[in-house]
């Protein structure tokens, strides 16, 4: 006869492994959800202020503004931008009026040079001038710990991840890189490498929303044109996207690696 006595065993059942966390001690599930609440924030954002805001009447008094400038208008809005990221001011708006101002590639190389200029600036004055207060900024992050352990072993590359991560906004890393050991010229040099994807995204996105506004205000549209707008914005969101999460995911597998003998 076949035994029909019920198992009652009460050996637990094997718990689940963790999964890897990411640089802010969080569970990643590899999918960048930071990255991609940003520009979903950033595209809705565009179409309800051209919808209920005078966009074309701003953007058009700042282009006025920049073109009696001459060729210091680049110069001005860049120095614009310099100050605003060192005051820790956000400067993603500056970054989506730069595509709509001067187009996606003058937009592009303005801001790439000016947002690369501020990371400089900050990081020299949290490593010299400012250091005291970067370091008490810095002392009750578990985000800056982990980083400064891995920009230790890791140096640039992991500078370039955070660049690429969400996982640190971008105007405190220029001050916490200060505090790392990394040179000076080789952070530098990352950071501007690495801030390209996102820098093209948001400039590219600025000149998409002045696009829809003119269009909007003439009543006409270019369906071929606004058909390789699209394209040349999906590509771009999915190249920055894709990049997001393979960095998210080294980082996260980094940091680990960091934290183990410490443990």
């Amino acid at each position: 006869m076949p035994d029909t006595t019920p198992n009652l065993s009460t050996e637990p059942e094997p718990a689940p492994s963790p999964q890897p966390s990411d640089a802010a001690g969080e569970p990643s599930t590899g999918v960048p959800k930071g990255r991609l609440a940003a520009i979903a924030v950033v595209v809705v954002g565009l179409f309800v202020a051209i919808k209920f805001l005078p966009i074309q009447d701003w953007t058009d008094r700042l282009g006025a503004y920049v073109e009696t400038l001459g060729v210091w208008g680049p110069i001005v809005f860049g120095l614009v931008y310099v100050a605003a990221a060192v005051a820790l001011v956000p400067a993603s708006a500056l970054t989506l009026a730069a595509g709509a101002i001067f187009g996606p590639l003058l937009g592009f190389i303005i801001v790439s040079i000016a947002s690369t200029t501020s990371a400089a600036l900050s990081l020299l004055i949290g490593r010299y001038l400012a250091r005291e207060k970067v370091e008490a900024l810095a002392k009750n992050s578990p985000k800056f710990q982990a980083v400064d352990r891995a920009v230790a072993k890791g140096g640039w590359k992991i500078v370039a991840m955070l660049r690429l991560s969400p996982a640190i906004p971008f105007n405190l890393q220029n001050y916490f890189y200060g505090l790392t050991s990394i040179p000076f010229w080789k952070c530098v040099l990352t950071s501007w490498l690495a801030m390209m994807p996102g820098t093209f995204l948001y400039v590219y996105l600025g000149y998409i929303g002045k696009s829809a506004v003119s269009d909007a205000s003439s009543g006409s549209a270019d369906a071929g044109r606004w058909a390789l707008l699209a394209v040349g914005l999906l590509a771009t969101v999915a190249v920055t996207v894709y990049l997001t999460k393979l960095a998210k995911k080294e980082l996260a597998e980094q940091t680990e690696l960091d934290d183990g003998p410490d443990a």
